[in-house]
């Protein structure tokens, strides 16, 4: 067998750059199940904006984790760092227009992604777990002792956005929060989508299954990992000034190795290596949170840790690469 080169394996590959029926599918289900929510739960929409920041940082996670192989439980420090970027540029700086505080938070969760990446991507395995463990802790313990700017465990306040496009006032009732997230998920989905496909999408596929290889065609998969980590850490920055702009405080909580852990339980919950899966991952734990800890108080932890182990026991997949498997069985069977 002859060696082929990296660029003509990529070429091989079926991914295509443009936007695909599936594409536009999984677009029209995220706005339809956004009007559904927004007619079921009109006095709620707060929560309903924290599950689609959440879904950024799954999303984001599921770039390096599920697409890329890499281990990791310090993703949420790259979600703080845009919360406390588009926090601080309001605050401090006085710019309170919501897409200046969205750039900022998208190139500091890039560069958080950046400076994560080149730390983790010198082990492998468990070493990554620690080093991710201690980034998230040194990103914690920065921002809690830098409270001149961050206002340490009393959380950053003051943050005050003007209205989106001049236009839309970030009302008391979510509502334009809420609009704004649905979009900038849509916005995010779709771009994911194209990289996911791309020739450097399937190049980090390769390098999840066979880095060996890769390498012996002369692609760097540190290099790649390390861009992948950018891209990730920006979709989280997003996701970090969402939270500034529509709870208009920037807590520690943010930065928290809870969130860490909750984002990789979202992922495992609906299947990683699918953006999809960190969709259905995301709305399904939220939401099953969300009503358990409100019907039952005391034991919402118990039944919530019921749930995780009954999917990681029947379906390894997740949910939705459970599902999408049974529904290509039936598809060949017929």
């Amino acid at each position: 067998m002859t060696m082929t080169t990296t660029n003509d394996m990529i070429a091989a590959s079926p991914a295509r750059r443009r936007f695909g029926g599936g594409d536009l599918i999984g677009l029209a289900i995220i706005l339809l199940v956004a009007v559904i929510g927004y007619f079921l739960f009109p006095n709620n929409l707060a929560l309903l904006t924290r599950i689609i920041a959440a879904a950024l940082l799954v999303l984001s996670l599921d770039l390096v984790t599920g697409y890329c192989g890499v281990a990791t439980l310090g993703h949420a420090a790259l979600l703080g760092a845009g919360a406390y970027a588009a926090g601080i540029a309001s605050a401090h700086y006085g710019i309170n227009d919501p897409l200046a505080m969205l750039a900022f938070g998208i190139v500091a969760g890039a560069v958080a992604g950046l400076v994560c990446g080149v730390v983790i991507l010198r082990a492998h395995g468990l070493p990554q777990l620690v080093l991710s463990i201690a980034l998230i802790h040194l990103f914690h313990e920065f921002a809690n002792k830098a409270s001149s700017w961050t206002g340490g465990s009393d959380g950053l306040s003051g943050i005050a956005p003007t209205a989106l496009l001049g236009l839309y006032e970030f009302d008391l009732w979510g509502r334009t929060a809420y609009v704004f997230g649905v979009v900038l998920l849509a916005i995010v989905f779709l771009l994911l989508r194209l990289i996911v496909r791309s020739p450097f999408g399937m190049l980090c596929r390769g390098i999840k299954e066979d880095p060996v290889r890769i390498r012996s065609m002369g692609a760097s998969p540190k290099i790649a990992l390390t861009k992948m980590y950018v891209i990730s850490g920006a979709v989280a920055g997003v996701g970090g000034a969402l939270n500034a702009i529509s709870t208009q405080v920037v807590g520690l909580d943010s930065l928290s190795f809870n969130m860490a852990a909750e984002s990789l339980v979202m992922l495992v919950l609906g299947g990683t290596g699918s953006l999809f899966g960190a969709l259905t991952g995301t709305v399904v734990f939220m939401f099953f949170e969300d009503v358990v800890s409100a019907a039952n108080p005391f034991h919402w932890l118990t039944m919530v840790g019921a749930l995780l182990i009954a999917v990681v026991l029947f379906a390894p997949k997740g949910l939705y690469g459970t599902a999408a498997a049974l529904v290509a069985r039936r598809r060949e069977a017929k």
